[in-house]
């Protein structure tokens, strides 16, 4: 069975750092562009970083310069390393495959493109 498993979330003070890790078993990863998204209480789920098979990358506005995605094919395996961590980003975080678009200067957008969620993990940014 083809399925996604996140991990790596935890309680973390304003300022700190997590890693999160997206584990792909039942398919090969290196296929796919796959992306992290977070659902913060009471919002809808955004995007917050995708990656591509070539490394092309994506990261929504208010991360950019504080998160990195990664990936290691080998381990089948996507990464989000999280810098910085502020309060308003306690959520809890998914990663899925993804669509993306973009232009010359790189990726400029991506998309979930499978309606079926893993259960996420808790990040909570909290004194």
């Amino acid at each position: 069975q083809a399925q996604l498993v996140e991990s790596g979330g935890g309680l973390v003070q304003p300022g700190g750092s997590l890693i999160l890790s997206c584990q792909a078993s039942g398919f090969s990863l290196y296929l796919y562009a796959i992306g992290w998204f977070r659902q913060a209480p009471g919002k809808e789920r955004e995007a917050v970083s995708c990656i591509t098979g070539y490394n092309s990358t994506y990261y929504e506005e208010s991360v950019k310069d504080r998160f990195t995605i990664s990936r290691d094919d080998a381990k089948n395996t996507v990464y989000l390393q999280m810098n910085d961590l502020k309060p308003d980003e306690t959520a809890v975080y998914f990663c899925q495959t993804v669509g993306t678009a973009g232009d010359h200067e790189g990726l400029n957008r991506c998309w979930a493109d499978s309606d079926l969620w893993g259960q996420g993990t808790q990040v909570t940014v909290s004194q």
